[in-house]
């Protein structure tokens, strides 16, 4: 069977290309959801409400006819089901119609260019928000999962980004199409359709990846804290991707877990520490640089919570004496993850080296000794920090 898969734009009539309108002359069968066929039912077609990949395979495994064609919204190269139908309608000879996307639509509408823009799917999930926004200047959301366009604004504010501007597009190519502009902080009750998009303009992104943030940025407290230089040096080395899920153990102030979280805005960080002062700390200075995609968890480990994911990057910082039991637990979840301790005694620095030996891992040790400047009167004297020890294990190396 002939089979197109068809972008068909906002509305499936005023935004559909004429290769897209070629393609649904041709076929003699339309399958879709309901919404996708409603704009053809006009048509003297044969129709199939389906938009599950492998029942839409089965649909065109028992049909006889010659030419279908599948509609999806927007483009079916942005956030849509055609990857999927790709692969499983292989058995037949399937042809791609490119669309008019949302995003593409919207910026049209708005007089704005998308090249630069950073896009997020929250369409049946919950994604990363503001750490998205801090550090793009523009960012558009496809929205339809839990979190509406309300939501989305107060997250915005929660995390110190009151100030962004927001668009939200309702009901795009239609009549009653609606486009409503505004701060975050003057769009948190907005009522809106559950499937829209919102694209955020943020002057004040960041230009680049936080690293060794002075140590008088963070909120304090009496909660210990790794300083800058370590800091910079113990997140650099584990070589964070954009998607990894680290977590931080022993948190303390949640320095290190926002310096992963700059590093992974389409992942995530969980932040454990038994202390529940420690805890709220975390969560204050997550909020504080806008990072969402940190997760704070009062745990004594390696008692990790169940429900949390696998780490691919682990930052021990705080043990409790419990450092091999810890190593040990983590590489029962992924053997594969690369692993970093922080020591500041010779005892600790001991137990670290024994417990990556016994668990058969390649690990490397550095000593940092910092010193930073400081004025006494005319004179820049100089004060030393404390010496620490960094045990980094090498992923995958085994004895």
């Amino acid at each position: 069977m002939k089979i197109y898969l068809v972008g068909t734009g906002m509305d499936g009539c005023e935004t559909l290309t004429k290769a897209a309108r070629d393609a649904v002359d041709k076929a003699e069968l339309l399958i879709g959801a309901a919404r996708m066929l409603e704009p053809f039912s006009r048509l003297d077609k044969q129709t199939v409400c389906e938009y599950d990949p492998v029942k839409i395979a089965a649909v065109a495994d028992r049909e006889s006819v010659r030419t279908a064609a599948v509609l999806l919204s927007g483009d079916t190269g942005f956030f849509s089901g055609a990857k999927k139908l790709i692969t499983a309608l292989s058995g037949h000879d399937v042809e791609v119609i490119c669309g008019i996307s949302s995003a593409a639509y919207l910026c049209s509408r708005l007089g704005v260019g998308y090249e630069d823009m950073k896009f997020v799917t929250l369409h049946g999930r919950e994604g990363n928000i503001a750490v998205n926004v801090r550090m793009n200047e523009r960012c558009f959301f496809l929205l339809g999962g839990e979190l509406d366009a309300a939501a989305v604004c107060k997250r915005l504010c929660e995390y110190g980004l009151s100030g962004v501007r927001v668009h939200i597009g309702e009901r795009l190519g239609s009549p009653d199409e609606r486009i409503t502009s505004g701060l975050a902080a003057e769009l948190t009750e907005i009522e809106t359709q559950k499937l829209c998009v919102l694209m955020t303009e943020n002057p004040q992104a960041l230009r680049h990846v936080p690293s060794a943030i002075a140590d008088g940025e963070f909120l304090r407290g009496d909660i210990p804290m790794t300083k800058a230089v370590v800091r910079g040096s113990i997140v650099s080395g584990l070589a964070v991707g954009r998607d990894s899920v680290c977590w931080d153990i022993g948190c303390g102030t949640g320095s290190v877990s926002a310096e992963l979280a700059f590093r992974c805005p389409d992942g995530k960080v969980y932040a454990f520490d038994k202390k529940p002062e420690a805890v709220e700390l975390t969560l204050a200075n997550a909020r504080r640089f806008g990072c969402d995609n940190i997760f704070a968890r009062q745990a004594l480990c390696p008692e990790f919570p169940e429900d949390i994911p696998a780490p691919d990057k682990v930052f021990i910082g705080g043990s409790s004496g419990n450092i091999a039991e810890i190593v040990g637990a983590v590489y029962e979840l992924n053997s594969s993850a690369d692993i970093t301790a922080a020591a500041v005694s010779l005892e600790t620095l001991s137990k670290a080296c024994e417990a990556f030996g016994a668990a058969g891992r390649e690990y490397t040790v550095t000593q940092l000794a910092v010193t930073e400047t400081h004025r006494i009167g005319t004179h820049t004297m100089f004060r030393a920090q404390n010496p620490v020890f960094i045990i980094s294990a090498v992923s995958g190396g085994v004895l």
